[in-house]
């Protein structure tokens, strides 16, 4: 049963006594949107956030009313330099939690050589390009970053769809902190990501997070300046998002 509805500016926010009903109403919300976005075009263009604040929201997706053969997969960052079955990598958990469990029109993945990190940037910005997205998920980091857009990194008005990113000690420390990784020294120390300008300019965001680990980025997030410095503060300007959040993450905002 949701906990409180407010909006602030213009994001509505959305909370659950636990993760497994918040993950559960934004499934419900993002399979609306996926099945108007079918009806309109014919397919559903849509980016998968990777992590395990996601598991809840995916799980609760493969329940849902959807012809996923007439939805096209994207993710929104990536590792540099992983082996290309790490368990951690973005793609490979995505293939675990949800692209292998149901038939998707097409599938876009990031991994690539190291040296040709370049190069998928410029692939990846093609394919945004002809295939724009109609829904994106999010996830909020533990420095308010969306995507691999940590505070050092985050640009509202980047020029490009997808860039190289240095991931910052905090990011890195997370990916520990989520049991991706047994120690920070494993985790990259550069990945790629799609831009602040390419998430906000996606009609719809659908953002779950959990946990209390995340609530003081929640609480920056909401009642905080809308900066850079906090680059998920920028959902309470983005028309179409909507957070989800549980008792835990949203402990210090309200």
């Amino acid at each position: 049963m949701e906990k409180l509805y407010k909006t602030i500016e213009l994001l509505p926010v959305h909370v659950h006594d636990t993760r497994a009903e918040s993950g559960a109403a934004a499934a419900a919300e993002a399979a609306g949107i996926i099945r108007d976005a079918i009806a309109r075009n014919g397919c559903a263009n849509v980016i998968f956030a990777a992590a395990p604040s996601q598991n809840d929201l995916l799980e609760s997706l493969l329940k849902q009313d959807i012809d996923w053969s007439k939805v096209r997969g994207f993710h929104q960052d990536e590792y540099i330099g992983l082996p290309a079955g790490h368990p951690a990598g973005f793609g490979n958990f995505l293939r675990r939690a949800i692209f292998e469990k149901v038939p998707f029109l097409e599938l876009h993945y990031m991994a690539c050589k190291p040296e040709d990190a370049e190069a998928m940037c410029q692939q990846y910005s093609a394919l945004l390009e002809k295939y724009p997205p109609d829904l994106i998920f999010l996830g909020v980091g533990e420095n308010g970053h969306l995507a691999f857009n940590d505070p050092a990194a985050a640009d509202f008005h980047d020029p490009k769809r997808v860039k190289i990113v240095e991931l910052d000690p905090v990011c890195r420390m997370q990916q520990v902190n989520d049991g991706c990784f047994a120690t920070v020294d494993e985790v990259p120390r550069r990945a790629l990501t799609l831009t602040m300008s390419q998430i906000m300019s996606v009609p719809h965001a659908v953002a779950v997070v959990p946990t209390v680990r995340k609530a003081a980025a929640i609480a920056a997030a909401l009642n905080g300046p809308i900066s850079e410095s906090c680059p998920a503060s920028i959902l309470r300007r983005c028309q179409g998002a909507s957070l989800y959040l549980d008792a835990d993450s949203a402990s210090q905002a309200f």
